[in-house]
């Protein structure tokens, strides 16, 4: 659900090397495919053979960028970043790409997806003054800038310093020469490979919409705990920098059921197809209650909240051989709802966000697809919206189980105190939210369709399951029992 009670993803991230093209314009248009992923701020480092120059500012990639600033950008390989901060304040300071000049003349830029969760030992060992740190990827690049400090170049000093690195990154770097990707050993956040042909070059994206944008063809996902580098020849080498560590695949199962675009491609299956699946899997688990007295004669109607809730609906419809329609139009121009400054703010962010089609809606029994509960209160306001628009019953029903743990691999739900499946049953949330009827589709369910291949998923705000070890401190509250 895209409002206050949102869940929140950390951000999104590109990079090209293609000689002869205009890379800041094909930047740009791939941070655009990316906004859903982050939209508190956007930068690109470009590289031109000689400086890398880095525009970064608050705001979406329309307002950071003008076709002034894209003139003024010229070269043949550069990367990208959208962010939504899950580790560091929403300041200019911390929009990325990150950059760092050596003293010997060398420079690069980072870009990154996820959450470390070290990042108070990184910043230790970098010698970082308590207070200095303002993010965690502020702490791998100076961790990284120091390894280069001796004259080693960028590759061998990644190399070096990745291993000390934990939890969910997935990284694009620079040093002007080069296009550099990296995927954490566990593959938390989604990385892509694609090529383009016309002119020739390679492009790095968080998702495959990105490759679509700027002509590039899907070529495979970047593995779980690899280090892609592509050279100023075009070449590509795959280097493992995790010894000892086999690949596991632990995706975040949000990005199939509520992160991703629908037409991305995520572990081989397109994730427009997986929600509708969700849909078709929750028909099964949990139909439609039966009509209360005096609204037998109400039509039925499923709809999905826009927009990941839309194909779930859909197959939902299609599985229980109810009517599909419309009940929500969702203003595309207004911001995402959970970067406003205050509770009251973003409350009116959720009215100003969706408004009911009320001819569909009016005197009907509906069954509302959404993906997730995270807080309560949009849920809660949403319901309100569908009966103060003549709604005869609400039943509401989500992809995803409840949703009890915090995650520390990019979503910001560090608080279980805020989660409100872990303090309340589902019947109580259902009272909470007012809604008729509430049902979740159980983890079997999900991982039954998202699954189809040999990869696997982290589910740890799920079932409490961490892949890796999780520095009690950063809980900032005890783990639901």
């Amino acid at each position: 659900m895209d409002g206050a009670d949102a869940l929140r993803e950390a951000c999104g991230v590109f990079g090209i090397l293609a000689p002869g093209a205009a890379v800041a314009r094909l930047t740009y248009d791939g941070l655009y495919a990316l906004q859903h992923r982050g939209q508190e701020s956007a930068g690109m480092a470009v590289a031109d053979g000689t400086d890398l120059t880095v525009v970064k500012d608050m705001g979406l990639v329309t307002n950071v960028f003008t076709e002034h600033t894209l003139a003024a950008l010229s070269g043949h390989l550069a990367i990208g970043h959208t962010r939504y901060s899950t580790t560091g304040s929403s300041t200019w300071a911390n929009a990325q790409p990150v950059h760092r000049s050596l003293a010997d003349g060398g420079h690069f830029a980072l870009g990154h997806n996820g959450n470390l969760t070290n990042t108070t030992a990184l910043a230790e060992k970098a010698g970082m003054l308590p207070g200095t740190v303002s993010s965690d990827s502020d702490a791998l690049a100076e961790l990284l800038a120091q390894a280069m400090g001796g004259g080693a170049d960028l590759v061998t000093s990644l190399l070096n310093v990745l291993p000390e690195a934990e939890g969910a990154f997935a990284l694009v770097l620079t040093d002007g020469q080069r296009l550099i990707g990296v995927r954490d050993p566990h593959g938390f956040r989604p990385l892509c490979l694609g090529r383009t042909t016309s002119p020739d070059g390679w492009v790095i994206a968080s998702e495959s919409p990105a490759l679509d944008i700027v002509g590039a063809s899907f070529v495979r996902d970047v593995e779980p705990g690899e280090v892609v580098v592509v050279g100023e020849d075009l070449s590509v080498r795959s280097l493992r920098p995790f010894p000892g560590v086999p690949p596991e695949r632990k995706l975040c199962v949000f990005e199939l059921v509520y992160f991703a675009r629908p037409d991305s491609v995520l572990e081989g299956r397109e994730v427009h197809g997986v929600r509708q699946r969700m849909g078709e899997r929750l028909a099964a688990e949990a139909p439609i209650s039966p009509p209360r007295p005096g609204n037998e004669s109400c039509p039925v109607l499923v709809m999905g909240v826009p927009d990941s809730g839309l194909p779930a609906a859909e197959g939902f419809a299609r599985a229980s051989g109810l009517p599909y329609g419309q009940g929500l139009v969702k203003n595309r121009y207004i911001g995402r709802t959970f970067i406003s400054p205050d509770q009251g703010q973003r409350d009116r962010g959720v009215r100003r966000k969706l408004n009911p089609l009320r001819e569909n809606i009016r005197d009907a029994r509906l069954v509302v697809l959404d993906d997730s509960i995270v807080r309560g209160t949009t849920s809660r306001q949403l319901v309100t919206l569908l009966r103060n628009a003549g709604a005869a019953e609400v039943h509401l029903r989500i992809t995803s189980p409840p949703y009890k743990w915090p995650c520390f691999y990019g979503i910001d739900t560090g608080d279980p105190n805020e989660l409100i499946a872990a303090q309340k049953s589902v019947e109580e949330i259902r009272q909470f939210i007012e809604a008729d009827s509430l049902a979740y589709l159980s983890i079997e369910g999900l991982l039954g369709t998202v699954r189809g291949n040999d990869g696997g998923f982290c589910t740890a705000c799920l079932t409490g399951d961490y892949p890796t070890e999780v520095p009690v401190p950063l809980g900032r509250a005890s783990s639901p029992s």
